[in-house]
């Protein structure tokens, strides 16, 4: 299994114009983070999770020229905003593109994209196919999958284990229960947004405290604010098994 890292930051406390701070000032291309997503190749399929405004950029970037699905963690636009660039896939694989997601994550998809369900089907839409997953094992084009419920503030989200890896995006709570599906993993994947306190997501300390709690091997954070400042200084602080992710990092996992 492949895992390559599209995009590792997000549109929180970052601002329409680069404010001239040290982060959107570093020539370091690991600090240059477009909104979060993951690429995951696994037994000749290709999926990728979270398909966000950068989605064509971060394809046309990695020469994904191939993918079988797409899996959403949740509603935000940050998350699903380019889900209409799925035509391309379209016109080359000549099939509908497999979208995996909760029931009020559909139905928003459904009503941000309402062109592409309507009855009268223009040519080059979008074409998708809506599979509706709960919080349970599942497979989507042969791959199993296990759905982590982890909570945004009042927002369930998902992230997913496949395998020996698991990836969880938008997070400031996870239950017990669902800590012991991550548990076991050899690479962990968390969402840490910046080093203060947040209504929503995981600060950088706290996000420490739940991966030494279930211990992986290897770490990654990601959902990184410019807030959280530059790379090469924040991988210092971090214990030795957790890193931060970048933009185009690729993990291979056995």
């Amino acid at each position: 299994m492949q895992i390559t890292f599209l995009g590792t930051g997000t549109s929180q406390g970052v601002p329409v114009i680069a404010c001239g701070c040290e982060v959107c000032q570093s020539l370091d291309f690991r600090d240059k983070r477009l909104r979060v997503s993951i690429h995951i190749a696994i037994d000749g399929k290709s999926f990728v999770i979270d398909a966000g405004p950068d989605f064509r950029q971060q394809m046309l970037r990695e020469r994904i020229h191939h993918l079988d699905a797409i899996l959403f963690t949740h509603e935000h636009k940050d998350h699903t905003a380019g889900l209409d660039d799925v035509r391309a896939y379209n016109f080359f694989q000549k099939k509908d593109m497999p979208i995996y997601g909760r029931s009020h994550v559909l139905k928003q998809i459904k009503q941000e994209f309402h062109y592409a369900f309507s009855e009268i089907k223009y040519q080059g839409i979008p074409q998708i196919r809506l599979h509706e997953i709960q919080n349970q094992p599942f497979e989507a084009e042969g791959i199993a999958f296990t759905p982590i419920e982890v909570m945004h503030l009042k927002l369930p989200v998902f992230g997913f284990r496949i395998k020996d890896f698991s990836y969880i995006t938008d997070v400031n709570y996870i239950s017990e229960e669902e800590i012991e599906k991550i548990k076991g993993s050899k690479v962990v994947v968390m969402g840490a947004l910046r080093k203060e306190k947040h209504l929503s997501h995981f600060t950088l300390s706290e996000a420490v405290e739940v991966l030494e709690k279930i211990a992986p091997e290897k770490a990654y954070l990601t959902h990184i604010s410019h807030q959280m400042g530059l790379h090469r200084e924040v991988n210092q602080q971090l214990p030795s098994f957790i890193q931060l992710a970048y933009d185009g990092l690729k993990l291979t996992i056995d």
